[in-house]
């Protein structure tokens, strides 16, 4: 038996570690067994101080409650254990739990939640640990970025897009100066899972897919749904094969649609709920002259059974599509299978999107979201004006069940420091870091001090606007 030290922030505690090999499955959440794997107990310990700090939502809001005024870094140098202790102080019910829940079960807003939701795009390769030029475990940085994400409201959800998941094909698990190409769009099925993002370290421990499931459960317990960025440019996706000869995607093949489908599919059923689909505004030949990706598309007819098999054989009639890019032809989207579409409107007039919403309050199921930032933006925008754009995506409506969905990226959350943008870490993987240590990549990827104070006041605009 071994005894680990782990403080939490002020509050020192002494934990026993059960090891793996006593372990009964079936007694044992995801959360727990990630514990395990890590060499920590499961026991939690509560911290009054941090309910005391935590901001909390304003009127019959006053039980959700979430950090902020904070610099990334501060949540990204704690242990996963630390992280998760403060997840289950965090909990909305009031109540402590020593234990995490059984059966926790993600917030549920109807079979139509996209329609409402706000989504938040985190680049999780981005928070990776960068050990030297190796990138890895991007799923402990999501867990520990969770306290810092504002639950949802009373009626919509707050939704988290990961941005990568699967391997990408310009060098995963490594990190590269940030002259050289290391896109996110390029990704390889077939293959598991991104060293970049899952911690193969303890992968006798716990697998790939019990990572991602204890993340999915961490956030529903934070009141937070989940979803994934998925490309559909057929030269950027490939193959793996057992040969290792890797084979180029083709969406005239059958075969390669359903395995498509599959690899969604399973994602879904791990816990993801939410797909974000990059150049859905194209399908079917739409536009083109204005479209960037490289390779084929599906066909429109070939997307609607596509979407349709997702939902139906992961057996999830809730599952929220998203589509980059809108117009106003928002049935072609909604019968496609989508709920929402990007970069119809940004939220830089408050009236406009009030009017839109007014407009679109009788459609249910698809409406155009209002966008603060996308994955293409290269710099230009003032903290002044992000909060402005969020402030209109949270309060521009007449009634709260008629909001537009809105979209957001890590930048909108955690503002990235001034030399880079969500483009460039979308394309590049550079290391920030001036040591060669993760801690260092933390602290020098985002904005500091100015940093900090922007993030209090997009935690004053969610405080108000989670009572809706």
């Amino acid at each position: 038996m071994q005894i680990y030290n782990v403080g939490f922030f002020s509050n020192v505690t002494s934990v026993f570690v059960i090891h793996n090999q006593y372990m009964d499955n079936n007694k044992f959440t995801v959360v727990d067994k990630l514990l395990y794997a890590l060499g920590e107990n499961s026991i939690f310990t509560k911290d009054d101080s941090l309910n005391k700090r935590a901001f909390k939502g304003q009127n019959r809001a006053f039980m959700k409650k979430w950090v902020a005024d904070i610099e990334p870094y501060e949540l990204l140098t704690l242990t996963v254990k630390q992280a998760i202790n403060m997840i289950m102080n965090l909990s909305e019910s009031g109540n402590f739990y020593e234990k995490f829940p059984k059966n926790i079960t993600s917030p549920n807003y109807g079979d139509n939640w996209g329609r409402l939701a706000n989504y938040i795009e985190l680049n999780n390769r981005f928070i990776a640990e960068m050990v030297g030029n190796k990138c890895k475990n991007g799923i402990f940085s999501m867990i520990k970025l969770l306290p810092a994400i504002p639950p949802s409201a009373f009626s919509w959800a707050n939704c988290i897009i990961i941005s990568q998941i699967f391997p990408n094909i310009y060098g995963d698990g490594w990190a590269k100066p940030a002259d050289v190409e290391n896109s996110i769009y390029g990704i390889k099925l077939n293959a598991g899972y991104s060293e970049n993002i899952i911690s193969f370290d303890i992968k006798e421990k716990i697998s790939a897919e019990e990572q991602l499931m204890a993340f999915n459960q961490l956030a529903w317990f934070r009141g937070i749904k989940t979803g994934f960025r998925m490309v559909i440019s057929a030269d950027q996706i490939k193959i793996a094969t057992k040969n290792g000869q890797d084979i180029s995607f083709d969406w005239k093949n059958k075969d390669h649609e359903e395995l498509f489908i599959n690899e969604c599919t399973k994602l879904m059923n791990l816990g993801f709920e939410a797909m974000f689909i990059d150049s859905a505004k194209h399908i079917g030949g739409y536009d083109l002259k204005n479209y960037t990706g490289v390779g084929a598309l599906p066909e429109y007819s070939q997307m609607q059974h596509i979407l349709y098999e997702i939902r139906k054989r992961s057996k999830k009639t809730y599952i929220s599509f998203v589509g980059e890019k809108s117009t106003d032809d928002f049935a072609r989207y909604k019968n496609m299978g989508l709920n929402t579409g990007t970069d119809f409107i940004t939220g830089d007039d408050f009236d406009k999107v009030k009017e839109l919403s007014e407009k679109l309050k009788y459609d249910r199921i698809y409406a155009p979201g209002v966008e603060v930032e996308n994955d293409n933006y290269e710099g230009g925008i003032s903290y002044e004006q992000r909060l402005n754009r969020i402030n209109t995506g949270l309060f521009a409506f007449f009634r709260a069940s008629d909001k537009l969905p809105t979209f957001m990226q890590t930048n909108d959350i955690f503002p990235l420091r001034y030399d880079t943008s969500t483009h460039k870490i979308m394309m590049t993987n550079p290391s920030f870091s001036t040591d060669g240590t993760p801690n260092s990549h933390f602290k020098n990827a985002f904005a500091q001090k100015d940093g900090k104070y922007y993030n209090k006041k997009l935690g004053e605009l969610f405080s108000f606007a989670l009572q809706f």
